[in-house]
């Protein structure tokens, strides 16, 4: 097992540990190639899980659910009012204040109502995915839109808000036909400049509209306006801790800990305020 392999599995396995408790009913597992690892972590454990439901993000997080026995949930057969305990996913870029970019796998419109709809996200990625500000290695966000509107939001995004060149992400490696969703939409992929954080504006730097350069909570919004946008690949804002604090039972959409496997095999774990530095698991 090379490197990154062996730190995704390191962080999956310290995260479950963490945060995977006895009497949870309903957790969310994510898309991506790192959430093998957290599957595996959890059957690991030696826990009675015949009375828990494991709600996916996408068909390929089902399978492995089904497949390490494993019982899955689909998000619409939760009961109303109820929330998923916890759910653990992956990121394609985190910065430092913990928000994220998802969608490389396709899979964000399922992976956002999932976090959204737990009481606390677990990321789990590994030591390429941490950067200082959103979009420094990642090249573009990922959105997802219906195909009738694909054009003009693409247009939209272009030259109104300043993306370079979005485009509507290919299937394969011929990339002769558009990637279709599980929800049957396209995934547009807009580049723009790296995203700025609050305290970035607030020190100064330029913001433009024409230019492409945005803090990073003020473009998700920008986007989701967009007629035809179902989802946007920003988590950011609040997380479910801070949601539930204050009264909301939902709404929180970035992760309350991060967990990043290193190199040299050891697991650094970023926790925000709400959580703190013990990364205690979620009532």
């Amino acid at each position: 097992m090379g490197d990154i392999e062996s730190a995704k599995r390191a962080a999956a396995t310290r995260a479950v540990t963490e945060h995977f408790q006895p009497h949870f009913k309903y957790i969310g597992i994510g898309s991506g190639s790192t959430i093998v690892y957290v599957v595996e972590a959890i059957k690991a454990l030696d826990i009675e899980v015949s009375r828990m439901r494991f709600i996916p993000t996408g068909y390929q997080s089902r399978q492995l659910v089904i497949n390490a026995g494993l019982t899955p949930w689909s998000f619409d057969d939760l009961p109303v009012g109820a929330l998923m305990d916890v759910c653990f996913d992956g990121a394609d870029e985190v910065d430092e204040d913990l928000n994220c970019i998802k969608g490389g796998g396709a899979c964000l419109h399922q992976e956002k109502l999932v976090a959204t709809h737990a009481k606390r996200f677990v990321c789990v990625a590994d030591y390429r995915k941490l950067q200082k500000r959103l979009l420094s290695h990642w090249p573009s966000i990922p959105i997802e839109v219906e195909p009738l509107a694909v054009d003009a939001v693409m247009s939209q995004l272009q030259y109104e808000l300043g993306s370079t060149k979005p485009e509507i992400r290919q299937l394969g490696s011929d990339k002769v036909s558009p990637l279709k969703t599980d929800q049957n939409n396209f995934i547009v992929d807009a580049p723009f400049p790296t995203l700025l954080l609050p305290r970035d504006v607030e020190a100064g730097t330029a913001l433009g509209r024409k230019k492409g350069t945005w803090e990073v909570q003020t473009l998700a919004k920008e986007i989701k306006q967009l007629e035809g946008v179902l989802s946007v690949g920003i988590f950011a804002g609040e997380n479910g801790d801070e949601a539930m604090a204050r009264g909301c039972r939902t709404g929180g959409q970035k992760p309350s800990v991060v967990y990043f496997g290193m190199q040299d095999g050891s697991v650094e774990v970023k926790a925000a305020a709400s959580v703190g530095a013990g990364g205690a698991a979620a009532k």
